[in-house]
């Protein structure tokens, strides 16, 4: 691969020095091609739009990764990196585990080379869209993905709207995202707050009891207002008594006066719902507190690299949501394929991170590969018919009236010390979430899909 760094204190197209442009193998002249209507898929009949011929005038077709790869949440977009380095290597090779998810898929896509840049979104929502612009604008990107702060996708789907680009969120929380912030040309396929809190809500009821009382640590933007507003919903339905919520800013270094508070909240359950490094550091400052000695601790949306972070002497007996856990090979043929590439490939196991970065490049190349052309409205046309497909955790599909996944997702437990095989088996899986009879009702969130062209 190729990496490209600006000098010191230079800017270009947006991006500024601590920007990481990363392309793919020949990405950099691939991408820069002129648009040549003549040379577009002989079978297309539709008119120019967006990067539409121009990124698919050549043997090739670009996509645009705007990934976390510093702040909070740079452990996760890092991991997607990886799932996508996967994907579009399978995808370019044709192999086998991809033609599962994906069945028309040869090599590549429609017989195009799929190639891809990186450039580091620092968990912010303008670093994100200055890089999802640079790719569409100098890059001629048909697509972009990537994301693990709602915020950062929120953006992102609105300016990929804004420039008829398709966007694949990749970890994103908020119910806003395919709710009242829901665009045409924005998908999301991952679980999210009402999902995740309407799935773990019984399981924590019926092993924790129905008469808990809970005090909640919450980042202070849409993931964490609504993951909150959802937990808050669900376990009271299950009989659980809210004690208040601590609301911070995300990246936040000291929670001393947040957990001084929860302290004195009368609560016996801490729902910590931070996530990626804020919620390591608010939850690793609570047992310096002594607070995890006199409550039970809850991680509603767990990322498992959180796990690894805090270690079974912490995690022990901690419930979360999580998107994969890599034991899922055991029982998901799919998924054992996807863990034997992932480990081969970078000799470690995948996170829930990668899964979805992966899945989301399949189901992409499926939706392409059933619309036989890359034009953006009859690419988003095949993904609202609902096609099944058979991802790593069984069915999987979007939903044509939100453009949300409906997608099966793991409930997890993390194990005792004395329980782990090795240093990598850290929770049990204590149920499969059936992703269909958690959705909410179409309309629940305020979704309003704007027009195709």
């Amino acid at each position: 691969m190729e990496d490209t760094k600006k000098g010191p204190g230079s800017q270009q197209g947006g991006i500024d020095r601590r920007s990481l442009l990363k392309m793919g193998a020949g990405a950099a002249g691939a991408a820069m091609l002129p648009a040549v209507p003549g040379m577009a898929l002989a079978a297309d009949k539709y008119p120019a739009l967006g990067n539409y011929p121009a990124g698919v005038s050549g043997d090739s077709v670009f996509v645009g990764l705007t990934l976390d790869l510093t702040g909070p949440y740079s452990a996760e977009g890092a991991d997607e990196q990886k799932g996508y380095e996967l994907a579009i290597e399978q995808l370019n090779a044709g192999a086998a585990e991809i033609k599962k998810i994906s069945p028309l898929t040869k090599k590549g896509i429609l017989g195009k080379t799929v190639k891809y840049g990186v450039i580091d979104a620092e968990t912010k929502p303008n670093s994100a869209v200055q890089a999802a612009t640079r790719f569409i604008h100098e890059n001629k990107a048909m697509m972009i993905s990537g994301s693990v702060s709602s915020a950062v996708a929120i953006a992102l789907q609105k300016v990929c709207n804004r420039e008829k680009t398709i966007y694949l969120a990749a970890i994103s929380g908020s119910n806003e995202t395919t709710g009242v912030d829901c665009q045409r040309y924005g998908f999301r396929l991952c679980y999210f707050a009402y999902t995740a809190a309407k799935a773990i809500s019984p399981v924590l009821a019926k092993s924790m009891g129905k008469n808990r009382k809970a005090v909640y640590l919450v980042p202070d933007y849409t993931y964490g207002h609504t993951t909150y507003d959802s937990m808050k919903e669900f376990t009271e339905k299950e009989g659980w008594k809210t004690m208040g919520q601590q609301v911070h800013p995300l990246g936040a270094k000291d929670y001393s006066s947040y957990l001084i508070n929860i302290a004195n909240s009368g609560a016996d359950t801490l729902v910590v719902i931070d996530y990626g490094a804020d919620a390591a550091n608010s939850i690793k400052q609570a047992k310096q507190f002594g607070i995890l000695d006199k409550m039970s601790l809850v991680v509603p949306y767990m990322a498992p690299f959180l796990g690894e972070e805090l270690g079974p002497d912490v995690i022990e007996g901690v419930y979360g949501a999580t998107g994969f856990w890599w034991t899922l090979q055991d029982k998901y043929p799919v998924a054992k394929d996807f863990v034997t590439a992932f480990e081969k490939k970078f000799n470690s196991k995948p996170h829930d991170s990668a899964y979805i970065a992966y899945l989301n490049t399949a189901l992409w190349a499926d939706a392409i590969e059933r619309a036989g052309t890359f034009y953006a409205p009859e690419v988003i046309k095949a993904y609202e018919k609902g096609q099944k497909r058979e991802g790593p955790v069984g069915e999987v599909w979007f939903r044509g009236e939100d453009h949300q996944g409906v997608i099966n997702f793991p409930i997890v437990r993390g194990k005792k010390k004395a329980d782990m095989k090795d240093k990598s088996d850290l929770f049990e899986i204590v149920a499969v979430v059936d992703g269909a009879s958690v959705m909410p009702p179409v309309g629940h969130f305020g979704c309003k899909l704007g027009s195709y062209v």
